[in-house]
């Protein structure tokens, strides 16, 4: 069985849970907190980020992004090549540029800043922590808005992120999002769109997974869990 450390409000290792859970490939999971910079971690992914994946055959691969490439393709083809990215090169292009959007883009001015403010500092090892940068949190809520209306315009004209179909633009979306929203920070009023679309990618079976964790010291929002929200 292949292992995956990750942390549970990783958006990126969530991104990785939801291919792997889509493909319907069990996977074992290993915590690791995004600031403990252990040696025998460092020693599977040098840049000491979660997530990396240890697979039976081929061993570490690090990287959301990397990782779910190394899914699509050896794992892709127990639910036909097409599952999650589609066939043609071009609507492939999009569903990429989409996941870096999302991987990178919504990370670096989003989740970074919110999950890191209000959970991992809050939880650091060895005192690599310290107190909330109340004005990375305000930048974060800020830039929010921004993407859900971005997610509402795509949805409202491709019925999903990338096209008609579900892809990994999706699930990349989904999981930063759904970190978020353990917290209750994202701002469904923004767009009536965005949400309806959440809603849909949230009540898929591979999600039940991400909906079920608990942080220690963190609980999730009230409606994180509802489908219903």
């Amino acid at each position: 069985m292949p292992i995956l450390h990750h942390h549970p409000l990783s958006a990126g290792s969530r991104y990785v849970r939801l291919v792997l859970a889509e493909y319907g490939e069990a996977v074992e999971l290993v915590e690791r907190h995004p600031l403990e910079r252990e040696a025998e971690f460092l020693a599977l992914n040098p840049a000491g980020t979660v997530p990396v994946l240890i697979d039976e055959t081929d061993g570490p691969i690090a990287g959301p992004a990397v990782i779910a490439e190394y899914l699509f393709e050896t794992r892709g083809h127990r639910l036909g090549e097409a599952t999650l990215m589609p066939a043609v090169p071009k609507e492939r292009a999009e569903v990429r540029r989409l996941v870096s959007w999302f991987l990178d883009k919504f990370d670096q001015e989003v989740t970074t800043y919110l999950i890191n403010e209000k959970v991992f500092k809050r939880n650091a090892p060895r005192g690599n922590g310290g107190p909330p940068d109340a004005a990375a949190i305000r930048a974060a809520r800020a830039n929010i808005r921004y993407h859900i209306r971005y997610i509402g315009y795509l949805t409202a004209r491709r019925n999903c992120l990338a096209g008609r179909a579900m892809t990994c633009a999706d699930l990349a979306a989904a999981a930063h999002l759904s970190s978020i929203d353990y917290l209750g920070e994202v701002p469904w009023e923004e767009d009536m769109m965005a949400k309806q679309w959440y809603a849909r990618v949230k009540s898929r079976p591979s999600f039940r997974q991400l909906l079920a964790d608990q942080i220690r010291g963190n609980p999730p929002a009230t409606h994180y869990a509802d489908l219903d929200f």
